[in-house]
């Protein structure tokens, strides 16, 4: 409880906050992530996890990266959890700017955020390569096969896929995001992943917080580190 309430002094002492997160934000809302023992990784499949959501996979092997896709990445009944909420109370309050997100699941936004920078893109938006035309989630999961556009192109998720780059505008965001923050709360990831993980080094002031169940490349640069699920923590605050 010490910890807790450490957090929650920062927390008050703070007007700028902003918070960086990752899949272990939704693991609580039964989404797995890559990484931990039960998570994609570590599970059987004809190719690597990276390999079948790469720019090249989904340009040879179309078919199968769509039914891995539907498999193993849309969780239409995924609801947002204490983090998400308490998140968006934050943004509500005044007191947090930005969420910046590695996660495509649009749990943030569906809990009420609203300035969310979501670095990987989103499940929810859908593009037909060919024409441009809009569509929803359900279209891509209910649909067999490669997904197709009235006009034939492929829909294609707006997802950044390994090999590809982030969106330069929604990445700007974030670093300003981060470099103006008072108080940067890191929380889910393993900060394993780049360029994503590098926006750390933006950052100037001296209220950094970890949130994740294991270690990570930062903890000893931050100010305080909480080996717990986010979302536990955030609904132990005011």
């Amino acid at each position: 409880m010490e910890q807790i309430a450490e957090l929650q002094k920062m927390l008050d002492a703070s007007e700028r906050i902003v918070f960086f997160g990752g899949a272990g934000v939704s693991t609580e809302s039964g989404i797995p992530d890559f990484r931990s023992t039960d998570g994609l990784y570590h599970q059987k499949y004809p190719y690597p996890p990276e390999t079948m959501l790469s720019h090249t996979f989904y340009r040879q092997h179309t078919e199968e990266f769509f039914d891995f896709y539907r498999d193993k990445l849309l969780y239409p009944e995924a609801k947002p959890n204490a983090a998400h909420k308490k998140l968006a109370e934050l943004e509500q309050a005044g007191k947090l700017t930005a969420v910046v997100t590695q996660n495509i699941d649009g749990l943030h936004q569906a809990a009420g955020s609203k300035n969310v920078f979501e670095l990987h893109g989103s499940v929810l938006r859908n593009y037909c390569e060919t024409c441009g035309k809009f569509y929803p989630e359900e279209e891509v999961l209910n649909s067999n096969g490669v997904p197709r556009c009235s006009c034939g192109g492929i829909i294609k998720p707006d997802i950044v896929l390994y090999e590809e780059g982030l969106n330069q505008e929604i990445l700007e965001g974030a670093v300003q995001a981060i470099a103006e923050a008072d108080m940067l709360i890191i929380a889910g990831t393993s900060l394993a992943v780049y360029p994503a993980a590098g926006l750390i080094r933006f950052y100037h002031g001296n209220r950094l917080v970890l949130i994740n169940k294991s270690s990570t490349s930062a903890d000893g640069d931050a100010a305080l580190v909480l080996h717990e699920p986010v979302g536990e923590v955030l609904a132990k605050l005011k």
